[in-house]
């Protein structure tokens, strides 16, 4: 059933994190990238694919350099609510650490083909309309998961080459360190503690 493993991971007593619900997104495609500082700094790069957001950990982050092809470890669907999350998972929880909502947009398919059919055939190529990601992206399946193993689905995530292409690209510089929420650091979201779901008109409307 859809979201069974991201429910049976968390104890939503103890965190803030949303139980959310399977719904449609409309005519719109969502893409959130989350910077996660849990036991090891990654980022989370997340589509909205059949009323839940398909999910990757990303340990060094995506790149606008398309010489960069960033492993790309595919994780449990998320609900959508989950793109507004931002704030600390507490200590013992799942993915315990600082969560920031690094970048938010929607996405456009390409190649002629609706995102599930892309996700299944695992190869994905997209148009994504963020604040910090733009432009064409692929994502590319290299290795899939054997019913009888415990190792995830890998996969690498690739920028196209086209205007918006920075070979000089650099995800560690100060300026990244933002939340296009909240405008706050990964610092400054640890001191304020608890997470929170952030209200605010800059999300895409998908929540009618």
């Amino acid at each position: 059933m859809p979201l069974t493993a991201y429910r049976s991971k968390r104890a939503f007593t103890k965190t803030s994190e949303p139980v959310g619900r399977v719904q449609r997104t409309g005519r719109k495609h969502i893409f959130v990238v989350q910077k996660h500082d849990a036991s090891r700094l990654h980022y989370d790069f997340r589509l909205a694919v059949n009323g839940v957001l398909a999910s990757w950990a990303v340990p060094k982050g995506p790149s606008m350099n398309p010489a960069d092809k960033r492993l790309a470890i595919r994780t449990e669907d998320h609900p959508l609510q989950y793109a507004k999350f931002e704030g600390v998972i507490p200590s013992g929880q799942y993915g315990a650490g600082t969560v920031m909502v690094w970048d938010l947009g929607n996405y456009q398919p390409l190649e002629n083909q609706p995102p599930e059919e892309q996700l299944a055939s695992g190869k994905i190529h997209i148009l994504l309309l963020g604040e910090k990601l733009r432009g064409g992206f692929s994502l590319v399946q290299i290795q899939r998961r054997s019913m009888n193993s415990s190792r995830r689905d890998h996969w690498l995530l690739i920028k196209s080459r086209d205007e918006y292409a920075g070979p000089s690209w650099d995800i560690e510089s100060a300026r990244f360190d933002r939340s296009v929420l909240t405008g706050r650091s990964l610092k400054e979201i640890k001191e304020e503690g608890m997470g929170e779901l952030v209200q605010t008109t800059s999300v895409p409307e998908w929540e009618r």
